[in-house]
């Protein structure tokens, strides 16, 4: 938008008026697409749950930081996810690709508390490296990570994750020397809106970042 382009009309909704179902609307109608992480778990018996969250980010890399936030059941009890986690303190974040969504799609279902979503779906699972978390094994990457600290605010429980260990399909590594991941090879999928509706990343463009010499170069600003 130029300086000189009208100001768009736009509705303020405040939070605090607004019902918890209203806000989630809103949110997840806008902060979109929303990568989303399949969490899988070891349960205190050893069965491996595993479940999808799209309230999810990368929070940095040094070290490498994952961010995602697994609700409570509708009693208000917290998922297994978080249980799991709380006592064992290690998850895979298995990231999702087009061929995968309708299976990740599966493991949402309700399932009794202590059900391994991974067995009930018949989800084929490979060993961790640097985690007893095993992983989804045709899942084209997957982060071992271990819980650094668990935040909650209000009804809304954040778990922070430092990152172990990564898992890359070999055929999405354009240059496995110099790290240069095909990251359009991954076709990993996010999320758009509240439920139901997906969208794919292969469709890309490039905007090169610039410096301040070459943006007041761009303006016809001289040097100082």
């Amino acid at each position: 938008m130029t300086p000189e382009a009208p100001t768009p009309d736009t509705r303020h909704f405040d939070f605090a008026a607004l019902s918890a179902q209203g806000r989630y609307k809103l949110l997840t109608a806008v902060v979109v697409p929303r990568p989303i992480a399949w969490v899988s778990t070891l349960g205190p018996g050893g069965e491996v749950g595993l479940a999808p969250y799209s309230f999810f980010g990368l929070m940095g890399s040094d070290p490498g930081v994952v961010a995602f936030a697994p609700g409570d059941r509708p009693d208000g009890t917290p998922k297994d996810t978080a249980l799991n986690i709380g006592s064992g303190g290690e998850f895979t974040v298995n990231l999702v690709d087009a061929a995968l969504a309708q299976v990740m799609n599966e493991t949402a279902t309700d399932f009794p508390h202590g059900m391994g979503e991974a067995r009930a779906v018949g989800v084929r699972l490979a060993p961790g490296v640097r985690v007893a978390v095993p992983r989804v094994a045709a899942s084209p990457a997957a982060l071992e990570c271990r819980e650094v600290q668990t935040v909650t605010v209000g009804r809304t429980r954040i778990v922070l994750g430092e990152v172990l260990g990564l898992h890359l399909h070999a055929d999405a590594l354009a240059d496995p020397e110099r790290l240069h991941v095909d990251t359009a090879a991954l076709d990993l999928i996010g999320r758009m809106g509240g439920r139901g509706t997906y969208t794919r990343t292969r469709d890309t463009f490039q905007i090169d970042r610039m410096t301040y010499a070459g943006w007041r170069a761009e303006r016809g600003e001289g040097q100082d």
